[in-house]
């Protein structure tokens, strides 16, 4: 099920990305931001089936270009944390020493940092918008894999093919990127799958508060415009934004637990 949520989730962020070039590229208002006074506040009906906001914007379409959004946001934020995690992690963990101490002073220093904070001074630094948060994001959540990837490098560091490599007289560079980073691979999967709706969420908070992605429709801009509105009845920009984001999280959750399932050498042993 999990695999079916993500396809349906993918395709409509390529729908929504066709949707921003297409409009981008004539130079004309994309539909998801058309205002028709005419039909505000419409419930969820047959001419739009998940209803309109206050200036009369299909929701179902903004949805779509939230998903866009989200998935940019997860794939360029992993493109920054994971490489630089794995690299550092990587490096600590197989020369030890000097550099592991170096690697575990720097990860200390940017976890002990209040999270939010730092991401939103990078994000102010870079500019707002995506760029921001692809930059705020992805410099501050590569601990977590630099720290699972280190330690899975210290146990394979000490096994005999590794042993057998430097006997050979192979080069670090080679026993390293080409033996024991190939055995460590599940885990950069895993840690993508745990990731991706992790800065997808950030971004979703960033953007509530009004700093992330400005004048497109982000999940975090459709709650904060839909919460002023729930006294009114008007109840469903927010029901199915919120249910967007729990869905998205909880098929990549899934998705996490059949990874470490299938490919994680120790389960695989037990089973």
């Amino acid at each position: 099920m999990s695999f079916l949520a993500l396809a349906l989730y993918a395709a409509a962020a390529v729908f929504g990305e066709v949707q921003y070039r297409l409009a981008a590229a004539r130079d004309v208002t994309a539909a998801y931001n058309v205002v028709r006074p005419h039909e505000r506040y419409l419930p969820p009906g047959p001419g739009h089936w998940m209803g309109t906001d206050n200036l009369g914007r299909d929701v179902a379409l903004r949805l779509a270009q939230g998903t866009r959004i989200a998935f940019h946001v997860g794939i360029m934020t992993s493109l920054i944390a994971i490489p630089l995690g794995v690299l550092l992690g990587a490096l600590g963990g197989y020369f030890g020493g000097k550099t592991d101490s170096a690697v575990v002073w720097l990860c200390a220093t940017v976890s002990s940092m209040p999270g939010l904070l730092f991401i939103l001074a990078i994000s102010l630094v870079v500019g707002k918008g995506l760029a921001g948060i692809y930059a705020g994001i992805g410099l501050t959540t590569w601990v977590g894999v630099c720290r699972t990837i280190r330690a899975e490098v210290m146990k394979h560091r000490a096994r005999p093919y590794v042993q057998a490599a430097r006997v050979l007289g192979y080069p670090h560079r080679r026993i390293l990127f080409r033996h024991i980073l190939p055995n460590v691979a599940h885990i950069i999967l895993i840690q993508f799958s745990i990731r991706f709706p992790a800065a997808v969420s950030t971004e979703v908070f960033i953007s509530f508060l009004g700093i992330g992605v400005q004048g497109e429709p982000s999940w975090g801009i459709m709650i904060n415009n839909a919460r002023l509105r729930l006294w009114q009845g008007v109840w469903w920009e927010m029901a199915f934004s919120t249910l967007a984001i729990f869905l998205l999280v909880l098929a990549f959750n899934h998705l996490a637990d059949w990874l470490r399932d299938r490919l994680d050498p120790a389960l695989r042993s037990e089973r």
